[in-house]
Protein backbone atom coordinates (compact mmCIF):
# COMPACT_ATOMS: atom_id res chain seq x y z
CA UNK A 1 0.00 0.00 0.00
CA UNK A 2 1.51 3.21 -0.97
CA UNK A 3 2.72 5.53 1.93
CA UNK A 4 0.80 8.40 1.08
CA UNK A 5 -2.36 6.91 1.21
CA UNK A 6 -1.93 5.93 4.92
CA UNK A 7 -3.50 7.63 7.71
CA UNK A 8 -1.47 10.20 10.01
CA UNK A 9 -0.51 9.13 13.18
CA UNK A 10 -0.76 11.50 15.91
CA UNK A 11 2.64 12.41 17.95
CA UNK A 12 1.18 13.08 21.66
CA UNK A 13 4.92 13.69 22.56
CA UNK A 14 5.17 17.02 21.53
CA UNK A 15 1.79 18.10 23.53
CA UNK A 16 2.90 16.39 27.03
CA UNK A 17 4.19 18.41 29.67
CA UNK A 18 6.48 18.13 31.99
CA UNK A 19 5.38 17.20 35.38
CA UNK A 20 4.25 20.34 38.07
CA UNK A 21 7.34 19.31 40.62
CA UNK A 22 9.61 19.48 38.16
CA UNK A 23 9.25 22.81 36.47
CA UNK A 24 8.05 26.18 37.87
CA UNK A 25 8.17 27.51 41.02
CA UNK A 26 7.73 24.26 43.01
CA UNK A 27 10.50 22.52 41.13
CA UNK A 28 13.30 24.92 42.13
CA UNK A 29 12.24 24.81 45.72
CA UNK A 30 12.47 21.29 45.06
CA UNK A 31 15.74 21.28 43.09
CA UNK A 32 17.92 23.61 45.34
CA UNK A 33 16.01 23.42 48.93
CA UNK A 34 14.86 19.94 48.96
CA UNK A 35 17.22 18.08 46.57
CA UNK A 36 18.38 15.58 49.50
CA UNK A 37 18.02 15.14 53.31
CA UNK A 38 20.98 17.20 54.31
CA UNK A 39 19.57 20.33 52.10
CA UNK A 40 15.83 19.75 53.78
CA UNK A 41 17.32 19.59 57.13
CA UNK A 42 19.48 22.87 56.40
CA UNK A 43 15.85 24.41 54.73
CA UNK A 44 14.04 23.51 58.00
CA UNK A 45 16.42 25.30 60.20
CA UNK A 46 16.76 28.02 57.91
CA UNK A 47 12.98 28.83 57.90
CA UNK A 48 12.88 27.87 61.90
CA UNK A 49 15.46 30.61 62.37
CA UNK A 50 13.74 33.08 60.26
CA UNK A 51 10.44 32.40 61.62
CA UNK A 52 12.42 33.70 65.37
CA UNK A 53 14.20 36.30 64.38
CA UNK A 54 12.88 38.37 61.66
CA UNK A 55 9.11 39.13 62.88
CA UNK A 56 10.58 40.57 66.39
CA UNK A 57 13.37 42.56 63.89
CA UNK A 58 10.38 43.83 61.78
CA UNK A 59 8.54 44.93 65.28
CA UNK A 60 11.67 46.81 66.99
CA UNK A 61 12.95 48.54 63.77
CA UNK A 62 9.45 49.48 62.21
CA UNK A 63 6.34 49.18 64.03
CA UNK A 64 7.46 50.22 67.99
CA UNK A 65 10.49 52.57 66.33
CA UNK A 66 10.50 56.59 66.88
CA UNK A 67 11.59 58.67 64.17
CA UNK A 68 11.21 62.06 65.48
CA UNK A 69 11.31 62.16 69.51
CA UNK A 70 13.33 63.11 71.89
CA UNK A 71 16.00 60.65 74.20
CA UNK A 72 13.83 60.17 76.83
CA UNK A 73 10.47 59.39 74.96
CA UNK A 74 13.16 56.70 73.15
CA UNK A 75 14.09 55.55 76.49
CA UNK A 76 10.47 55.19 77.33
CA UNK A 77 9.97 53.40 74.29
CA UNK A 78 10.50 49.44 73.19
CA UNK A 79 11.29 49.91 69.87
CA UNK A 80 14.42 51.15 67.60
CA UNK A 81 15.33 55.10 68.65
CA UNK A 82 15.72 56.42 65.44
CA UNK A 83 15.89 60.07 66.30
CA UNK A 84 19.48 59.40 67.51
CA UNK A 85 20.09 60.07 63.64
CA UNK A 86 17.27 62.39 62.18
CA UNK A 87 18.11 64.64 65.61
CA UNK A 88 21.91 64.41 64.95
CA UNK A 89 21.86 63.84 61.10
CA UNK A 90 23.53 67.62 60.38
CA UNK A 91 26.34 66.44 62.75
CA UNK A 92 26.55 63.08 61.92
CA UNK A 93 26.59 64.12 58.28
CA UNK A 94 29.44 67.69 58.79
CA UNK A 95 30.62 67.21 61.27
CA UNK A 96 31.83 70.21 63.08
CA UNK A 97 31.89 72.74 59.67
CA UNK A 98 30.00 75.51 59.93
CA UNK A 99 26.58 75.81 60.46
CA UNK A 100 25.09 78.11 58.21
CA UNK A 101 27.77 77.03 55.61
CA UNK A 102 26.68 73.24 55.45
CA UNK A 103 25.45 73.73 51.82
CA UNK A 104 29.18 73.65 50.81
CA UNK A 105 29.77 70.31 51.45
CA UNK A 106 27.11 69.33 50.38
CA UNK A 107 27.62 70.73 47.16
CA UNK A 108 30.95 68.98 46.68
CA UNK A 109 29.22 65.63 47.60
CA UNK A 110 26.71 66.38 44.70
CA UNK A 111 29.63 67.40 42.16
CA UNK A 112 31.63 64.50 43.29
CA UNK A 113 28.51 61.83 42.75
CA UNK A 114 27.76 63.95 39.71
CA UNK A 115 30.92 62.70 38.26
CA UNK A 116 31.02 59.64 39.09
CA UNK A 117 27.73 58.78 38.03
CA UNK A 118 29.22 60.17 34.57
CA UNK A 119 31.95 58.37 34.47
CA UNK A 120 30.50 54.94 34.53
CA UNK A 121 30.17 55.03 30.76
CA UNK A 122 33.50 54.19 29.03
CA UNK A 123 32.08 56.08 26.09
CA UNK A 124 32.98 59.04 28.21
CA UNK A 125 36.52 58.17 28.83
CA UNK A 126 38.42 60.92 27.15
CA UNK A 127 40.81 64.02 27.54
CA UNK A 128 37.80 66.65 28.72
CA UNK A 129 36.33 63.96 31.32
CA UNK A 130 40.13 64.16 32.56
CA UNK A 131 39.84 68.13 32.72
CA UNK A 132 36.45 67.87 34.03
CA UNK A 133 37.13 65.58 37.33
CA UNK A 134 40.51 68.48 37.43
CA UNK A 135 38.05 71.14 37.38
CA UNK A 136 35.34 69.47 39.47
CA UNK A 137 37.95 68.46 42.37
CA UNK A 138 39.55 71.75 42.31
CA UNK A 139 35.94 73.29 42.98
CA UNK A 140 35.38 70.24 45.75
CA UNK A 141 38.44 72.02 47.34
CA UNK A 142 36.81 75.45 47.06
CA UNK A 143 34.19 74.49 48.12
CA UNK A 144 35.44 72.97 51.24
CA UNK A 145 38.51 75.22 52.42
CA UNK A 146 36.97 78.52 50.71
CA UNK A 147 38.84 81.52 51.24
CA UNK A 148 37.91 83.42 47.96
CA UNK A 149 35.23 84.60 46.15
CA UNK A 150 33.59 85.68 48.85
CA UNK A 151 33.31 82.09 50.85
CA UNK A 152 34.05 82.09 54.21
CA UNK A 153 37.77 80.00 55.11
CA UNK A 154 37.02 77.39 56.87
CA UNK A 155 39.95 75.33 58.32
CA UNK A 156 40.44 71.56 57.77
CA UNK A 157 40.51 71.19 61.47
CA UNK A 158 36.63 71.76 61.24
CA UNK A 159 36.12 69.24 58.34
CA UNK A 160 34.24 65.59 59.44
CA UNK A 161 31.52 63.54 58.54
CA UNK A 162 30.65 61.78 55.44
CA UNK A 163 32.65 64.50 53.60
CA UNK A 164 35.53 63.90 55.25
CA UNK A 165 35.08 60.24 54.48
CA UNK A 166 35.16 60.94 50.98
CA UNK A 167 37.77 62.65 50.67
CA UNK A 168 40.04 60.11 52.03
CA UNK A 169 38.68 57.49 50.20
CA UNK A 170 38.16 58.83 46.97
CA UNK A 171 41.43 61.09 46.48
CA UNK A 172 43.11 57.87 48.43
CA UNK A 173 42.41 55.51 45.72
CA UNK A 174 43.19 57.24 42.87
CA UNK A 175 46.25 58.56 43.57
CA UNK A 176 47.23 55.28 44.98
CA UNK A 177 46.49 53.63 42.01
CA UNK A 178 48.79 54.40 39.13
CA UNK A 179 51.34 54.61 41.72
CA UNK A 180 50.79 51.07 42.19
CA UNK A 181 51.04 50.45 38.91
CA UNK A 182 54.37 52.29 38.34
CA UNK A 183 55.66 50.08 41.60
CA UNK A 184 54.56 46.89 39.94
CA UNK A 185 56.34 47.75 36.76
CA UNK A 186 59.02 48.74 39.11
CA UNK A 187 59.43 45.64 40.79
CA UNK A 188 59.44 43.79 37.01
CA UNK A 189 62.23 46.26 35.97
CA UNK A 190 65.36 44.59 34.52
CA UNK A 191 67.21 47.15 36.70
CA UNK A 192 68.39 46.25 39.78
CA UNK A 193 68.09 49.74 41.26
CA UNK A 194 64.55 50.59 40.98
CA UNK A 195 63.55 47.02 41.14
CA UNK A 196 65.56 46.76 44.94
CA UNK A 197 64.00 49.98 46.08
CA UNK A 198 60.47 48.76 44.83
CA UNK A 199 60.66 45.37 46.34
CA UNK A 200 61.98 47.22 49.54
CA UNK A 201 59.18 49.58 49.76
CA UNK A 202 56.24 46.81 49.09
CA UNK A 203 57.24 44.44 51.61
CA UNK A 204 58.02 47.20 54.19
CA UNK A 205 54.75 48.49 53.86
CA UNK A 206 53.05 45.45 53.37
CA UNK A 207 54.39 44.10 56.53
CA UNK A 208 52.93 46.81 58.67
CA UNK A 209 49.34 47.60 59.56
CA UNK A 210 47.84 50.75 58.19
CA UNK A 211 47.47 51.67 62.00
CA UNK A 212 50.74 52.04 62.67
CA UNK A 213 51.11 54.05 59.56
CA UNK A 214 48.76 56.55 60.63
CA UNK A 215 50.47 57.01 64.38
CA UNK A 216 53.93 57.53 62.15
CA UNK A 217 52.06 60.27 60.32
CA UNK A 218 50.44 61.68 62.84
CA UNK A 219 53.18 61.48 66.23
CA UNK A 220 56.10 60.28 64.39
CA UNK A 221 56.39 62.41 61.02
CA UNK A 222 56.21 65.90 62.92
CA UNK A 223 59.33 65.34 64.97
CA UNK A 224 61.55 65.22 61.97
CA UNK A 225 60.91 68.70 60.37
CA UNK A 226 62.35 71.74 61.00
CA UNK A 227 60.71 73.62 63.93
CA UNK A 228 57.81 75.95 62.67
CA UNK A 229 56.66 73.98 60.11
CA UNK A 230 54.04 71.39 59.83
CA UNK A 231 51.69 69.51 58.04
CA UNK A 232 47.60 69.57 57.96
CA UNK A 233 46.60 66.16 60.13
CA UNK A 234 43.92 65.37 57.24
CA UNK A 235 47.22 65.51 54.50
CA UNK A 236 49.21 63.16 56.57
CA UNK A 237 46.40 60.34 56.86
CA UNK A 238 45.46 61.03 53.31
CA UNK A 239 49.35 60.69 52.30
CA UNK A 240 49.53 57.16 54.25
CA UNK A 241 46.51 55.82 53.26
CA UNK A 242 48.16 55.99 49.75
CA UNK A 243 51.31 54.57 50.78
CA UNK A 244 49.63 51.55 52.35
CA UNK A 245 46.88 50.98 49.40
CA UNK A 246 49.43 51.63 46.81
CA UNK A 247 51.65 48.71 48.09
CA UNK A 248 48.73 46.03 47.36
CA UNK A 249 47.73 47.28 44.64
CA UNK A 250 51.35 46.90 42.85
CA UNK A 251 50.77 43.01 44.25
CA UNK A 252 47.70 42.82 42.65
CA UNK A 253 48.93 44.46 39.43
CA UNK A 254 52.16 42.02 39.40
CA UNK A 255 50.11 38.90 39.25
CA UNK A 256 48.39 40.44 36.24
CA UNK A 257 51.87 40.90 34.80
CA UNK A 258 53.20 38.00 34.99
CA UNK A 259 50.16 36.21 34.09
CA UNK A 260 50.64 37.66 30.28
CA UNK A 261 52.20 35.23 27.93
CA UNK A 262 55.94 35.72 26.11
CA UNK A 263 54.23 36.54 22.72
CA UNK A 264 52.69 39.42 24.04
CA UNK A 265 55.94 41.27 24.79
CA UNK A 266 57.59 39.27 21.52
CA UNK A 267 54.18 40.73 18.93
CA UNK A 268 54.90 44.16 20.57
CA UNK A 269 58.44 43.99 19.51
CA UNK A 270 57.76 42.69 16.12
CA UNK A 271 56.40 45.42 15.63
CA UNK A 272 58.85 47.90 16.86
CA UNK A 273 57.51 49.50 19.80
CA UNK A 274 59.43 50.27 22.85
CA UNK A 275 59.43 49.63 26.54
CA UNK A 276 56.64 52.54 27.47
CA UNK A 277 54.76 51.74 24.45
CA UNK A 278 54.90 48.15 24.55
CA UNK A 279 53.30 48.37 28.13
CA UNK A 280 50.83 51.17 27.45
CA UNK A 281 49.75 49.78 24.24
CA UNK A 282 49.62 46.01 24.51
CA UNK A 283 50.48 44.53 27.84
CA UNK A 284 49.06 46.77 30.74
CA UNK A 285 45.27 47.10 28.91
CA UNK A 286 44.97 43.62 29.17
CA UNK A 287 46.76 43.17 32.93
CA UNK A 288 44.34 45.69 34.27
CA UNK A 289 42.00 43.63 32.62
CA UNK A 290 42.62 40.35 34.45
CA UNK A 291 43.28 41.91 37.99
CA UNK A 292 40.00 44.07 38.03
CA UNK A 293 38.12 41.68 40.81
CA UNK A 294 41.67 41.72 43.21
CA UNK A 295 41.42 45.18 42.40
CA UNK A 296 38.40 46.31 43.44
CA UNK A 297 38.30 44.15 46.48
CA UNK A 298 41.45 45.96 47.68
CA UNK A 299 39.89 49.07 46.82
CA UNK A 300 36.90 48.40 48.66
CA UNK A 301 38.74 47.34 51.77
CA UNK A 302 41.00 50.74 51.48
CA UNK A 303 37.47 52.79 51.34
CA UNK A 304 36.80 51.36 55.18
CA UNK A 305 40.02 51.29 56.05
CA UNK A 306 39.06 55.03 56.12
CA UNK A 307 37.32 54.73 58.95
CA UNK A 308 40.85 54.47 61.36
CA UNK A 309 41.48 58.11 61.32
CA UNK A 310 39.71 58.45 64.04
CA UNK A 311 42.48 56.69 66.27
CA UNK A 312 44.15 59.68 65.24
CA UNK A 313 41.14 61.76 65.73
CA UNK A 314 40.20 62.75 62.39
CA UNK A 315 36.01 63.33 62.71
CA UNK A 316 35.27 61.29 59.93
CA UNK A 317 32.08 59.80 59.64
CA UNK A 318 32.19 57.11 61.92
CA UNK A 319 33.85 59.61 64.30
CA UNK A 320 31.14 62.36 64.26
CA UNK A 321 28.90 58.99 65.00
CA UNK A 322 30.93 57.76 68.22
CA UNK A 323 30.71 61.60 69.07
CA UNK A 324 26.93 61.65 69.10
CA UNK A 325 26.65 58.78 71.13
CA UNK A 326 29.18 60.22 73.81
CA UNK A 327 25.79 62.36 74.46
CA UNK A 328 23.71 61.36 77.73
CA UNK A 329 20.66 61.93 75.85
CA UNK A 330 21.47 59.86 73.22
CA UNK A 331 23.45 56.54 75.16
CA UNK A 332 22.01 53.39 74.30
CA UNK A 333 21.03 53.90 71.14
CA UNK A 334 24.32 52.88 69.60
CA UNK A 335 22.87 50.06 67.58
CA UNK A 336 20.55 52.34 65.79
CA UNK A 337 23.56 54.45 64.79
CA UNK A 338 25.83 52.13 63.41
CA UNK A 339 23.57 50.97 61.54
CA UNK A 340 22.97 54.12 59.82
CA UNK A 341 26.74 54.19 59.32
CA UNK A 342 27.16 50.52 58.01
CA UNK A 343 24.04 51.50 55.71
CA UNK A 344 26.44 54.21 54.25
CA UNK A 345 29.76 51.94 53.77
CA UNK A 346 27.26 49.44 52.35
CA UNK A 347 25.87 51.39 49.49
CA UNK A 348 29.10 52.77 48.58
CA UNK A 349 31.05 49.37 48.23
CA UNK A 350 28.27 48.40 46.36
CA UNK A 351 28.49 50.56 43.81
CA UNK A 352 31.81 49.55 43.52
CA UNK A 353 31.83 46.25 43.49
CA UNK A 354 28.25 46.85 40.81
CA UNK A 355 30.70 49.07 39.00
CA UNK A 356 33.59 46.49 38.21
CA UNK A 357 31.10 43.76 37.51
CA UNK A 358 29.89 45.94 34.70
CA UNK A 359 32.85 47.11 33.33
CA UNK A 360 34.28 43.34 33.21
CA UNK A 361 31.46 42.23 31.17
CA UNK A 362 31.86 45.49 28.49
CA UNK A 363 35.84 44.35 28.53
CA UNK A 364 34.99 40.88 27.79
CA UNK A 365 32.45 41.96 25.18
CA UNK A 366 34.71 43.95 23.48
CA UNK A 367 37.18 41.16 23.31
CA UNK A 368 34.75 38.71 21.82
Amino acid sequence: MDSKNQPSKTVYAKTVKPPVIQIGPIGWIRKNLFSDWFNSVLTVITVIFLIKTVPPLVTWAFVDSLWFSTGAECHEAGGACWSVVTGNFRFIIFGFYPHDQHWRPFLAMILLAGLLFYSQNRDHWNKYLAYGWILGLFLMGLLMKGGILGLDTVESTQWGGLPLTLILSIFGLTAAYPMGVLLALGRQSRMPIIQSLCIVYIELIRGVPLISLLFMSSVVFPLFLPEGVSFNNILRAQVAIILFTAAYIAEVVRGGLQGMARGQYEAAESLGLNYVQTMRLVILPQALKIVIPPSVSILISAFKDTSLVVIIALYDLLKTTQSTLTNPEWMGFSAEAYIFVAMIYFTCCFFMSNYSRRLERELNRSNR
